[in-house]
């Protein structure tokens, strides 16, 4: 069995009577991106000051690399993208990397090779001589990223990777998770952009007022219980009357079929009394909510407001 890369177990927070975490628990495996969700005041700050040491938690325990986070061993092999990060405007894009990979322990030699590559990878290799002072916000953003990545760490902790970036840029840093992690990396995502998590991680978990509300996989928590689309030809009225008449709901939209079944069962059903009557099956998938319409409907169930709050 794969160790997990990031591992949180029953976290608790309190700071002067206020509960800031409440029996957090997730794993991030390696070669995995993990999203980790919620408005200001969920808790998703602390529980990254939790991995990188800057605070103890109250109870519970939270390890790196199978290496509890409050040894500062642990983070030898992480590398960080804090939001809202800065970089001195007089450093240079190359001489800002050399200064990080040197903290990270690095040599000449190897930053010779390391840098001009990651300038490259992040869409700054024509800016490498170039005050930070001249950069626009998107291509700090992206400096920060090569930052983080300088040491060619294990494991990546990124608030809001794509901040203040252009869709072209998004969908390049998109692509640069993806390799990483394709190499075994473990990323740990925070991030308001629902859309970009939803193209980025493979697994999320939702904060609402320091617990968790909904962990899963984007494929399972946007899926619709027992909801179909279906697509065939021809689909006559009389067609979709006998559909109807099994006991499952079925309306026209848009071009297609949507059906709501008791289960796997009905739904077999339903295709075969399609196919008794000469129609032609073309799709036939779950039907899905987007992630934010998971998102909204948590806090609204909690008379919380959701996205636009954070």
């Amino acid at each position: 069995m794969v160790q997990a890369a990031i591992r949180v177990e029953g976290l608790r927070k309190t700071y002067r009577g206020v509960t800031a975490l409440d029996r957090v628990g997730f794993e991030v495996a390696p070669g995995e991106i993990f999203g980790l969700l919620g408005p200001n005041g969920a808790g998703k700050t602390t529980t990254v000051k939790i991995l990188l040491g800057l605070t103890w938690p109250t109870e519970g325990s939270a390890w790196i690399g199978g290496i509890p986070s409050r040894l500062p061993e642990s983070r030898r092999r992480v590398g960080y993208l804090p939001e809202g990060h800065r970089f001195p405007g007089y450093l240079t894009a190359k001489s800002t990397l050399s200064i990080f990979g040197r903290m990270s322990g690095m040599d000449g030699a190897t930053l010779k090779r390391r840098i001009p590559e990651l300038l490259e990878r992040v869409g700054l290799e024509k800016w490498a001589r170039v005050r930070v002072k001249k950069f626009s916000k998107g291509m700090v953003q992206r400096l920060g990223l090569a930052a983080a990545l300088i040491s060619d760490p294990d494991v990546l902790l990124l608030d809001e990777p794509t901040d203040g970036v252009d869709p072209v840029g998004r969908r390049e840093i998109r692509d640069l998770l993806q390799e990483e992690a394709a190499r075994g990396k473990a990323i740990l995502v925070n991030s308001h952009l629902l859309s970009e998590v939803e193209a980025t991680c493979g697994r999320v978990a939702i904060l609402r007022s320091g617990k968790i509300a909904a962990q899963g996989s984007i494929a399972d928590l946007t899926r619709v219980a027992a909801s179909y689309r279906l697509v065939a030809s021809p689909l006559e009225d009389a067609t979709l009357e006998a559909l109807r008449s099994t006991g499952a709901l079925v309306e026209r939209e848009n071009g297609h079929v949507r059906l709501s079944v008791r289960n796997v069962a009905h739904l077999n059903e339903l295709v075969d009394r399609l196919r008794e009557r000469g129609g032609q099956l073309t799709e036939l998938s779950p039907e899905r909510s987007s992630l934010e319409d998971v998102f909204v409907g948590l806090f609204a169930d909690a008379g919380v407001r959701g996205p636009e709050e954070s």
